[in-house]
């Protein structure tokens, strides 16, 4: 198991009332911790109200109502009916879905969730639901503030290098480049089309 690292003061919930495109880019680097497991944000995408790929684009509603409260709050919803997915809320209606992490914490639990052996590192949370299962993730998330040691984000230890490219798995919006990434990075869910470093937003 890898070792926990120095435990760092979390990011303040308010920190989060930003555009998503802006907090995606932001957490690249950061370290999420999630019940004594966790690891460093590797991967991210942003969603946003006028964006037409984003579950708030068509107004609040109750599966989506998350979206719309405080920022630095969860959204956790459920792709295709199996995994649980998990969103950071920024500026409202705005989130950052958590794509990829490389595992630090917890490798232990995180591999007995995801049912691999504990050396399979890029096995464990290198895509959304694999990240969801690895952290046990479920509805009972939904709006739970990510401003808790157990529960929350310590900011990064070194400016990151980090690449942007087009989000996966949407077929509308697909021009925008809103999938961020961190450089070298083997625990990613997919490689970046081409080395492409994203411009300061928000």
């Amino acid at each position: 198991m890898r070792a926990p690292g120095h435990c760092r003061s979390p990011i303040p919930a308010s920190a989060f009332d930003r555009p998503a495109p802006a907090i995606a880019r932001a957490l690249i680097g950061a370290r999420l911790v999630v019940r004594g497991a966790g690891g460093v944000v590797v991967e991210t995408e942003a969603y946003t109200p006028d964006d037409p790929a984003s579950h708030s684009h068509r107004g609040e509603t109750a599966r989506n109502a998350s979206m719309f409260g405080p920022p630095g709050h969860a959204y956790v919803y459920r792709s295709y009916g199996i995994h649980w997915c998990l969103n950071v809320v920024c500026a409202r209606g705005h989130a950052v879905l958590l794509r990829a992490l490389d595992p630090a914490l917890g490798i232990d639990a995180m591999a007995a969730r995801r049912g691999v052996a504990p050396d399979q590192l890029r096995a464990l949370c290198s895509g959304p639901g694999k990240l969801g299962q690895a952290l046990a993730i479920g509805p009972d998330d939904d709006g739970a503030r990510f401003d808790r040691l157990d529960f929350g984000f310590q900011p990064p230890t070194a400016p990151p290098k980090v690449l942007a490219g087009r989000r996966i798995g949407i077929s509308r919006a697909i021009e925008r480049r809103w999938r961020f990434g961190l450089a070298g990075s083997p625990h990613v869910s997919r490689r970046f089309e081409a080395a492409h470093a994203p411009r300061e937003t928000g």
